[in-house]
C-alpha cells in the first residue's frame, strides 16, 4: 500500500508517516498543496491523507482537483473541525472519508486501510492463497497454521503479492508499491527482500520468478 501524507504541521506529517511506515505502509510525505499535486500527477497512492487548511493550493482544492481528473486513490481528509457541517463540506468536495483532529492513531491507521481496501474489484480483509493467509489490520500472516514473522518490508511486498491474485509484479511494481520515493530503482532491495521472504515462508516455495517480468505467488 502507498500513501501521500498532505499536511503543513511538519512534526505531525512525519510522526504520521512514522507510524504508517510500521504498518508496513510505503509513505511519501509533503507539506503544502501544490507539491502534493505534482506528486499525485507522477505516482498511484491507494490513499492520499489530506489535510484540509494547507499552505499554497487549499486542501479543498487539492481534494476537488484530484476528483475531477479522476484519480484512482481515496481520500482521507484531515481538518481541525469536527462540526457536522465540516464533515458535509469534506465529503462533497469528494473525499472518502473525514477523521477531526486531534486523533487517535489506531483510528487512523484502521481508516486508511479500509479506504485502501476499496479496490476493483473488492478484496477480502483477510488475503488467502497457496496456505498462507495474511491480516493487514493485525500485521499477522500464517502459513498452514504456523505464525511466520515479517518485517515491515516483507509483509508489504507479500501483501502486494498476495494482491495480484496470481499475475506477475515487476521489479518496479513492487519498489513503487512497498517503499517510497526515497527508495534508489537501480537498487538490488527488491530481489533481496524477495529472497529473505521465501525463505521465510518455507517449502515448498510459493514465490515464483518470472524471467525478465517479475514475481509471482
Amino acid at each position: 500500500m502507498r500513501v501521500l501524507v498532505v499536511e503543513d504541521e511538519r512534526v505531525l506529517a512525519d510522526a504520521v508517516a512514522v507510524g504508517l511506515r510500521r504498518e508496513a505502509m510505503a509513505v511519501d510525505v509533503v507539506y503544502d498543496g501544490d507539491t502534493a499535486l505534482e506528486h499525485a500527477a507522477v505516482n498511484d497512492y491507494d490513499v492520499v491523507v489530506l489535510d484540509r487548511d494547507l499552505p499554497g493550493t487549499h486542501g479543498d482544492e487539492v481534494a476537488r482537483t484530484l476528483v475531477g481528473e479522476s484519480y484512482n486513490g481515496r481520500i482521507l481528509m484531515l481538518t481541525a473541525s469536527d462540526t457536522v457541517q465540516a464533515k458535509v463540506e469534506g465529503l462533497r468536495l469528494g473525499a472518502d472519508d473525514y477523521l477531526a483532529k486531534p486523533f487517535h492513531f489506531p483510528e487512523l491507521v484502521a481508516r486508511v486501510q479500509a479506504l485502501a481496501r476499496r479496490s476493483t474489484p473488492p478484496l477480502p480483509p483477510v488475503l488467502e492463497r497457496h496456505g498462507i493467509t495474511l491480516d493487514p489490520a493485525n500485521h499477522r500472516v500464517h502459513r498452514e497454521g504456523r505464525e511466520i514473522a515479517l518485517t515491515p518490508k516483507e509483509f508489504a511486498v507479500l501483501q502486494v503479492l498476495m494482491r495480484a491474485q496470481g499475475t506477475v509484479v515487476s521489479a518496479e511494481g513492487l519498489l513503487e508499491k512497498a517503499w517510497d520515493e526515497n527508495a534508489d530503482p537501480f537498487t538490488n532491495v527488491v530481489r533481496v527482500t524477495v529472497m529473505t521472504l521465501r525463505k521465510k515462508l518455507g517449502a515448498p516455495p510459493v514465490i515464483q520468478t518470472v524471467p525478465g517480468a517479475g514475481y509471482r505467488l
